[in-house]
């Protein structure tokens, strides 16, 4: 295997097996298995009797929605669950013929490493920050190959070439802090792969990684898979990447398997309500945008008393009276299983026809609402020995930016993580101070206005935040939450009309008057962000920044709150800075989108026009490395991953910030910083290629 291990460090991508070229034999067999947590508020059965297997060089999905028990079952397998609130009730777990739930402690510590890697979430939280990167690699080969260290760590650096990460020798030293989001995710892939494991579990993998590092990893995760025949199971919630890379695909649903079967009928020919709802739900970028998303109403259920019959029923549009009684997970067609009492009356065709939404509005004859012209935001890092040396340095958070928005218009901004779309919601909103700029809003600079002067426009300017959970206070209830604005900015006298006021906001966003007596954390994620838009339009604002607003919510409950922004958009005039990185989300909700890289504007433009054509090859980049879940149309795609890493902020390129990941980069590039041009019609591009 070794010998494997040094040839396939190659640039060529291979494309998948196909499902008939696999190997018959069964590498990992789960069977009917149960898992239960011991709570104070009772007993939560977060598995029950799921079954499935997975064959040498197969990349199995699971996927479903928060709480439903695809990491718990991949922890199962693990043997890492919390060992006094948590038990495996009932099943087997068949690895190469033995069950783990009967080994030793000590047995499965041999296997956990060496047999089976795992690859967690949040790289960040689950590498050692006072261990180096060389240090980790090695561990489980000291302890599984029993390696000197000269061998250990020219395996390290085999490793870390393996996975694509440059100058090896000097990564070895450094500490994870160190290292860009993607670089820390390959080491998890490096530790994972060291001991040459037959079975890669990847939990959530690039869920905290931007659209071009998510596609290099994922191209590297098939590569090693074909390559060195290790079977993955991948658990995730972005049915784009399951059609790009799965084989076999199991849908999850309140700790129970409701759909099974090959990647291609499970997109193509869904036998489930619920794996059809998922589907309809998600924006496209590869169909037309429709006046409204589908969604799946409703929440699932509570673990603790899970509803009798068919648990997707309450929120099933076609219920009927046999779903009060449990459905088997039986065969709809063959090796395809669904558990629905009418799995053969689900529509094939995964998105209604939807009415193609009309052209973004024409808002060029309105005067702006908000005006930025030439935004900077610098910050001043002072460093050790790791920073600079112990220097003060500059970071060019937003280098020279301008925008504009007009009455009722939504400006969709996007951009990888660190360009500096959120410093500049903060700095129009005035959370931050700029460094340089003007910041027009209705008429007025507010770029160096005091606080003071800032209240009164407060009241016409808010915001929506990405975590619902850690913008609300733990210790006030939603009523409160959503008053204590009103009351304090003097809109409404005294508590009764305030109370008043907090039913209407409930009833506008859609929640119940009972639950302004809850506090935050007795509400699911998507209440808890109706909550946070509640307070937004307490103030009675005409101008909102949406700072990533449904990124931390489930596929269902993403398209809620998508329609609900756009409804209320409509109905009180409401104007969007949209910050996101899912440009399928952005497309749909958006008028105009602008591209950001590194601190500047790279292209802005009408919605249809740039996804239509985009100019600027970064923006091509981006809407190339974004998956679409339709297996056939996945497969038609050559894989497009863009090249390198996003360069550290501390330290940006000269010239064209993307010329170091730009394949038409040349010497200009390389020197000259270029200007933004409107090189079409309200499309503006900054490239000197262009």
């Amino acid at each position: 295997m070794v010998a494997t291990l040094r040839q396939v460090n190659s640039h060529l991508i291979p494309q998948a097996v196909p499902e008939a070229d696999l190997a018959p034999e069964v590498l990992l067999s789960v069977r009917d298995l149960h898992v239960e947590f011991r709570t104070s508020r009772g007993r939560v059965r977060a598995v029950e009797g799921i079954s499935y297997d997975v064959r040498p060089g197969e990349i199995l999905a699971i996927v479903g929605e928060s709480g439903c028990g695809k990491s718990v079952s991949s922890l199962a397998i693990m043997r890492l669950l919390p060992k006094r609130t948590s038990r495996v009730t009932k099943g087997e777990i068949l690895f190469g013929g033995r069950n783990l739930l009967k080994l030793s402690d000590g047995e499965m510590r041999r296997i956990r490493g060496r047999e089976i890697g795992m690859i967690f979430q949040e790289p960040m939280t689950s590498l050692n920050p006072v261990l180096t990167i060389g240090e980790q690699i090695m561990e489980p080969l000291f302890i599984h190959l029993e390696m000197s260290k000269t061998k250990a760590r020219e395996r390290a650096v085999e490793l870390l070439n393996l996975v694509g990460i440059t100058d090896p020798e000097r990564r070895l030293e450094q500490y994870p802090h160190q290292l860009s989001g993607g670089m820390r995710q390959r080491v998890m892939i490096a530790i994972a792969l060291a001991c040459e494991p037959k079975l890669l579990i990847a939990d959530e993998p690039t869920t905290a990684l931007d659209v071009t590092i998510q596609a290099q990893i994922l191209e590297l995760l098939k590569d090693l898979s074909v390559r060195l025949n290790i079977a993955v199971v991948m658990i995730t919630h972005n049915l784009g990447i399951v059609a790009r890379y799965a084989h076999r695909v199991n849908v999850m649903y309140a700790a129970r398997i409701v759909e099974k079967g090959p990647a291609d009928d499970i997109f193509l020919k869904p036998k489930h309500p619920y794996t059809l709802g998922l589907m309809r739900s998600i924006p496209r970028l590869d169909r037309p945008c429709g006046e409204r998303l589908e969604t799946i109403e409703g929440l699932p259920p509570d673990l603790r008393s899970p509803p009798e019959g068919c648990r997707f029923r309450p929120r099933c549009t076609m219920r009927i009276a046999v779903c009060e009684n449990d459905p088997p997970l039986a065969e709809a067609e063959p090796g395809h299983f669904s558990a629905c009492f009418r799995a053969h009356e689900v529509a094939a065709d995964t998105a209604k026809p939807a009415r193609a939404r009309a052209a973004g509005a024409d808002f060029t004859d309105k005067q702006p609402l908000l005006a930025v012209d030439g935004l900077k935001k610098f910050y001043y890092v002072s460093g050790g020995p790791l920073i600079g040396g112990g220097t003060v340095t500059e970071v060019r958070a937003v280098n020279d930016v301008s925008l504009a928005l007009r009455p009722g218009e939504t400006l969709g901004l996007v951009g990888e993580s660190g360009c500096g779309k959120t410093t500049i919601g903060r700095t129009i909103l005035r959370l931050e101070t700029p460094t340089d700029g003007t910041i027009v809003f209705a008429g007025k600079d507010i770029a160096k206005a005091s606080q003071i002067e800032m209240r009164p426009v407060r009241r016409q300017m808010q915001v929506i935040f990405q975590d619902p959970f850690s913008s609300l206070n733990p210790r006030m209830k939603v009523g409160q939450i959503i008053a204590e604005p009103m009351l304090v900015h003097g809109i409404v006298q005294g508590r009764p009309a305030a109370d008043k006021r907090v039913l209407e906001l409930l009833d506008k966003v859609g929640l119940h008057g009972f639950m302004a007596d809850r506090y935050p954390h007795e509400m699911s994620g998507g209440q808890r962000q109706r909550v946070g838009i509640a307070r937004a339009l307490a103030m009675n604002p005409s101008f909102i920044v949406c700072d990533e607003p449904v990124s931390a919510l489930d596929v269902s409950i993403q398209g809620q709150i998508i329609n609900l922004l756009e409804d209320l958009k409509r109905e009180l005039g409401l104007t969007y800075l949209f910050i996101a990185h899912d440009l399928a989300v952005v497309r749909h909700i958006s008028d105009r989108v602008m591209v950001m890289y590194l601190g500047r504007l790279m292209e802005v433009a009408e919605r249809d026009a740039l996804y239509a054509e985009p100019l600027h090859p970064y923006t091509k980049a981006l809407l190339d490395a974004a998956p679409v879940p339709d297996p056939v149309a996945e497969r038609a795609r050559q894989p497009r991953a863009l090249k390198g890493e996003l360069p550290s902020p501390l330290n940006p390129p000269k010239g064209c910030v993307f010329h170091t990941r730009c394949p038409l980069a040349s010497e200009i590039c390389w020197t000259a910083v270029p200007d933004v041009r409107e090189v079409r019609p309200n499309h503006r591009v900054a490239c000197h290629k262009v």
